[in-house]
């Protein structure tokens, strides 16, 4: 058993495919298939169903999985520490990051330094919604991800506080009060994030004993600001993952009373990063630390 072959296995499993993974990796489908059938015939067991489209996990192959990424994580991390003595010429750093909030706000600044003082890391980002962030790093497919505090399984380092907001139509008559109670949103159609803080959001009506008018579940906050500009329906947005400029068609509103969000970076194990983790980790600290709320405008 050799890690190129758990590498490839890793890979045909998360794409479910010989040839999607063939793609990914740079070589050829047959050589995916020789390395799965020599895996699947050293441990004696069968990894996958063969589909005409594409392959499944068996049973067991669900299991070795997760032993397979974490035995390559921590020949990453070896690989790193290695690096890391030679001043982290080489290595390789994944990201996982959750809408606007983290991959427009926050990660562009902390990467442009990172990669002005580590050049030779290679970076690789995966965005999704926030629990799929979650479950990247819990099957260790990342190396760390911009989670929503808090989050106790996993050793999470802070960076900045943010805060849900109303967004409203320009027109409507809530967009001319100081603040906006969760009551006031009930009223009028609604649309719920589904990428952003959507699980926040619904907590957040459940807690109250309330229950908003949902007509509309996007999956991209674009669509959602479209809809609330066109003056079909109100909603609830993290302030961070607002456009900078503005839209004279729609305008948000503070909460009544204030709901926080705070936005940290979270590992499996600080014990087990790798170098390259924890420089990008100190970096960000450092970049975005709670005194220094400017650098978020």
């Amino acid at each position: 058993m050799t890690l190129t072959q758990l590498e490839i296995f890793s890979r045909v499993a998360e794409l479910q495919g010989f040839t999607s993974a063939a793609t990914r990796l740079g070589i050829s489908q047959s050589a995916v298939s020789h390395a799965i059938r020599a895996l699947e015939q050293e441990l004696g067991v069968e990894l996958f169903h063969r589909h005409q489209a594409q392959v499944e996990l068996t049973d067991i192959g669900q299991q070795l999985l997760t032993r397979a990424r974490g035995m390559l994580g921590l020949a990453a991390t070896l690989e790193q520490e290695a690096a890391d003595a030679r001043g982290m010429k080489r290595g390789t750093l994944r990201i996982g990051s959750f809408g606007p909030s983290s991959s427009i706000r926050l990660l562009p600044p902390i990467l442009a330094q990172f990669r002005s003082q580590y050049p030779g890391i290679e970076v690789h980002i995966d965005e999704g919604p926030d629990r799929q962030v979650l479950q990247w790093l819990e099957e260790r497919r990342i190396d760390l991800g911009f989670v929503v505090q808090p989050q106790e399984r996993f050793d999470t380092f802070a960076l900045a506080e943010d805060q849900l907001v109303a967004l409203l139509p320009a027109e409507h008559p809530l967009a001319q009060e100081p603040q906006v109670r969760l009551e006031q949103l009930c009223n009028d159609p609604f649309v719920l994030t589904e990428a952003g803080s959507s699980e926040l959001v619904s907590r957040l009506f459940i807690g109250a004993g309330l229950k908003p008018n949902i007509r509309y579940r996007c999956s991209q906050l674009l669509s959602t600001l479209e809809t609330v500009a066109r003056g079909d329906a109100l909603s609830i947005v993290a302030q961070f993952s607002l456009p900078q400029g503005t839209d004279p068609r729609y305008t948000n509103r503070p909460l009544e009373p204030t709901v926080q969000r705070r936005i940290a970076i979270a590992v499996l194990d600080r014990r087990q990063s790798s170098p390259a983790t924890l420089a990008f980790i100190d970096l960000a600290q450092r970049l975005y630390g709670q005194a220094k709320p400017s650098i978020l405008r």
